[in-house]
């Protein structure tokens, strides 16, 4: 048994769907701690493109379990119309090939009312979420105002805590303008939506402690990106959950000791979507043409995402806090085409070197990157399967990475297929041991 954490390691958007997709064959569950379906996860199965919220990539593979823990936030709506849309593509989901958490917290139609008053009161600072009510359900979570799975099951224990929970929030609702909500229609709604979840419903941490018992091994699957987790990310510019390594532990009900490694996913350039500090960004012709490129526009959202060279110092710290074994490089293709490339290894901040990264806002909205400059290479790599194949151009690319991460790279993406991967053997067997026998 092996189990492994799959990680981004920037500000979300690596490609994390897609290398979960990958690495599903080897696990038997596939299961996710954090988050909410403001997260996009996009796979490409025979040029078509699916785009998952809550549901972990795993579901595409007919043979696989998947969990949603209760470190997430569950919109049931949003919960059914993902199913609803892959049964539309042909894929099967039902109770017995997906578990979600009794302890998961509820979405409820006051959250995004809620989030956008917030965003509206920071003005020019807001954060840039996607008001589908993410933040202030998580804020529900710590104040112990919040409504979970279990609770949905329970008509009695449901009404009385929507009743209390407007009793607060329509006072915050009429104080801006807005017109009180009504606890008896929601009350209906997601009593309604509480009988059609229930077949879903169990305890996750009993059932993926029993799973480990029997053998099976888990693939755990992060939303969002290590620069966005609440507490080590670039605060306040973040999500409202951890999507560090340690949310496996809170988010599942596991041990530290079932996280046997992690995988580290990053692009081999930047991006960001929203608000917040970015120091390698391209404000010009370069980033839009990355953009395009890259096709850089949010899964969840459709905004367009800012785009900005590798930056190694930050990687290099979610490295660190998240104890990553191997990296996985995804969309270097992209970068074809390109004048030159550069990559940031170091900060200037007030006349000193920083080679450690600062999450302060105010310090890495002044650093000045340091790069280092590299020639585009030759030929293309875009859709090349074997590492033979590589033009040396990139190699030396992927090997200054490599030296300045002190992390080998185990997995190569150059395209959006499934197929479209180079897979590093002898590095992959170091984390999964006979089970990367079955990648191949």
């Amino acid at each position: 048994m092996s189990n492994l954490l799959v990680i981004g390691t920037q500000w979300g958007d690596e490609g994390k769907g897609k290398i979960v997709d990958f690495l599903a064959p080897a696990f038997e569950i596939i299961a996710r701690y954090q988050g909410g379906h403001n997260a996009g996860h996009t796979v490409y199965l025979a040029g078509k493109k699916i785009v998952l919220h809550l549901i972990p990539s795993g579901i595409l593979h007919p043979d696989k379990i998947c969990v949603i823990g209760n470190g997430l936030v569950v919109s049931p709506q949003a919960f059914f119309k993902e199913i609803n849309d892959l049964k539309a593509l042909g894929v099967e989901v039902n109770e017995k090939r997906l578990v979600v958490s009794r302890a998961a917290q509820v979405i409820m139609p006051y959250h995004s009312l809620v989030e956008k008053i917030n965003e509206a009161l920071r003005g020019q600072k807001m954060i840039g979420t996607t008001c589908r009510g993410i933040g202030p359900c998580y804020e529900d979570k710590a104040a112990r105002w919040g409504i979970r799975v279990a609770d949905l099951l329970e008509p009695e224990i449901l009404k009385e805590k929507i009743e209390d929970n407007l009793a607060a929030k329509n006072k915050i609702f009429e104080a801006f303008g807005y017109a009180p909500l009504k606890a008896e229609p929601i009350f209906e709604e997601y009593r309604e939506l509480g009988e059609k979840l229930a077949p879903f419903v169990r305890d996750v941490s009993v059932f993926l402690h029993e799973q480990i018992k029997a053998g099976k091994s888990i693939l755990f699957e992060g939303a969002q990106g290590a620069l966005l987790d609440i507490d080590h990310g670039t605060y306040p510019y973040v999500t409202s959950s951890n999507s560090t390594a340690g949310g496996v532990c809170t988010g599942l009900g596991l041990s530290p000791k079932q996280v046997h490694s992690v995988l580290g996913i990053a692009k081999a350039y930047t991006t960001r979507v929203g608000s917040g500090p970015f120091p390698t960004e391209l404000k010009d012709e370069t980033g839009a043409l990355i953009a395009r490129k890259g096709d850089e526009f949010g899964a969840t959202t459709g905004r367009p995402r800012r785009c900005g060279w590798f930056d190694a110092v930050a990687v290099r710290y979610a490295c660190r806090v998240n104890g990553v074994d191997l990296m996985a490089l995804t969309k270097p293709d992209v970068l074809e085409g390109l004048k030159e490339i550069k990559a940031c290894f170091a900060y200037r901040y007030k006349g000193s070197r920083l080679t450690e990264f600062p999450a302060e806002p105010w310090i890495l909205e002044k650093i000045e990157p340091e790069y280092r400059t590299f020639p585009v290479w030759s030929k293309s790599i875009h859709r090349l399967r074997n590492l033979e194949e590589l033009p040396l151009g990139f190699l030396d690319y992927l090997h200054w990475l490599e030296d300045t991460l002190e992390i080998k790279v185990a997995l190569i993406s150059t395209g959006v297929d499934r197929e479209d991967i180079i897979c590093l053997k002898e590095e992959m067997q170091k984390i999964l041991g006979e089970r990367a026998s079955w990648l191949f």
